[in-house]
């Protein structure tokens, strides 16, 4: 399997150059040069397979030269084996034909460890191999910064520095960030929004020089082994359902179009998918593109959805490529413009083209606590503020009600309880019994200005488990 650049000037290369490139050298993102396909009836083939022999079937042709099969069978089942419950994303049932999948029974208890567990395991098979270490600079909006070090702190090959917009993300978020304690583990709090922290990281991964010749890892969803992770749970889901013997849909709750372009891929591997909802919150790029053809940058408004309060969503540009016929030149094109401050439409035909599949809705805080509310009178599950905006999004966007839709539970609501006391709801969870003293440990993080250079020196200063670089 080789991997090409959505720009069309990087080099290709394979499963193990992509995972530790991250963002290819042109600027853009990587992507399968072609993508595997399978026929219904091997769909149809794995339907009761326990959920790490489902994801080794549905990821192995991504891997295949780059990772023995024994191999990644053996780091699959050790990634899932660590999940809460058996059945790893386990369907709740809200009505008749109307379906959660709770992707939150992972450590960090949201759908990021699907991806960074493997991820973690992943650059400690590579970097084991070849005798390397590298740095990962990521940024997040709550959720990836936790699943990123938990599921790489043990890595001996690593040192891990992971930036989040100061009081921006929740106190549960934040802690579990802060609160693992280990010479290779940095948290940065920068006085800025998310979209600043994920300009820091593109632009460190475009000049690497600041780290005198170690390499960067990203652990973004830029970085494909995470997209390639998501990719399974839709059949999972899908299998569950009657698939593929009939279609499935999806409502993703989406700030920067990974998880959403997962279920894309999986549609076009032979997946029967008749729609996918995007589901976002007041910061609504994706919606405004999807509804009206329109990419323009606004003002980011804090929420009650924090993993959402995103204004640059990094992995919409994979889709692009696609609309455009895998034509880099224009890819590159487009992204310049928005870069300069533009925003962009895309011609007629190509824009009718996604929304033959996609549909999209902007829900606001106060219709977020009222879908709360209203799933917990109906049937007593308790949302977190983001599964909240996919399902009502679903609601308001399905376009059939004889096909199973299913809705992404990307976080666990104790992770938000700001928002489950907002919507009158006083049965806030507990946590789960591994994090139960949680707020009793102790924090280490660092706050840093808005600044790249200061970011960067402290990057530099800090690796090599706390010596310099």
């Amino acid at each position: 399997m080789r991997y090409i650049s959505t720009r069309g000037q990087a080099p290709a290369l394979n499963f193990e150059d992509v995972l530790l490139a991250g963002l290819a050298s042109d600027g853009g993102l990587y992507v399968p040069e072609n993508l595997p396909r399978f026929t219904q009836e091997e769909i149809a083939s794995w339907a009761g397979l326990p959920y790490h022999e489902l994801a080794f079937r549905v990821m192995r042709p991504f891997v295949a030269g780059s990772i023995a099969d024994a191999d990644f069978k053996k780091i699959l089942e050790e990634t899932y084996g660590v999940f809460a419950h058996n059945a790893v994303a386990p369907l709740r049932q809200l009505n008749g034909n109307e379906w959660v999948m709770e992707l939150f029974h992972g450590p960090t208890l949201a759908f990021k460890d699907f991806a960074l567990q493997l991820l973690g395991r992943l650059l400690d098979h590579v970097l084991s191999k070849r005798g390397e270490r590298v740095v990962i600079m990521g940024a997040t909006s709550g959720d990836t910064g936790s699943a990123a070090i938990e599921g790489c702190k043990a890595c001996e090959h690593v040192d891990i520095f992971i930036m989040h917009p100061h009081n921006r993300v929740s106190e549960v978020q934040r802690r579990q960030m802060t609160t693992i304690l280990g010479e290779n583990i940095h948290n940065i709090a920068i006085e800025g929004n998310f979209d600043d922290c994920q300009e820091m990281v593109k632009a460190s991964f475009a000049d690497q020089g600041f780290l005198k010749g170690t390499r960067l890892v990203a652990v973004n969803s830029i970085n494909w082994a995470r997209i390639m992770a998501q990719i399974v749970y839709y059949f999972h889901a899908a299998l569950q359902l009657g698939g593929p013997a009939r279609s499935v849909a999806f409502s993703v709750p989406t700030g920067n179009f990974g998880d959403i372009f997962a279920g894309y891929l999986a549609r076009n591997m032979g997946l029967p998918i008749s729609q996918l909802i995007v589901a976002t919150n007041r910061n609504d790029i994706l919606h405004r593109f999807m509804s009206g053809n329109q990419y323009v940058k606004d003002e980011l408004h804090p929420t009650l959805s924090p993993s959402m309060d995103i204004m640059v969503s990094s992995n919409f540009e994979r889709l692009l490529f696609d609309l455009h016929g895998r034509n880099g030149a224009a890819i590159a094109g487009l992204m310049d413009t928005f870069k300069q401050g533009g925003g962009f439409s895309v011609e007629e035909d190509r824009w009718t083209e996604a929304r033959k599949l996609f549909d999209s809705l902007a829900v606001n805080d106060e219709q977020t606590c009222e879908t709360i509310a209203q799933v917990y009178a109906e049937c007593g599950e308790l949302l977190d503020p983001h599964t909240a905006i996919g399902v009502r999004a679903a609601r308001e966007c399905r376009r059939s009600l004889a096909i199973p839709m299913v809705t992404l539970g990307t976080a666990h609501p104790v992770k938000f309880p700001e928002a489950v006391e907002k919507a009158g709801i006083d049965a806030v969870p507990a946590l789960p019994p591994h994090l139960v003293d949680l707020f009793q440990r102790e924090e280490r993080c660092t706050v840093l200005a808005n600044d790249l250079q200061t970011v960067q020196q402290f990057v530099a200063s800090h690796g090599n488990r706390g010596k310099p670089l």
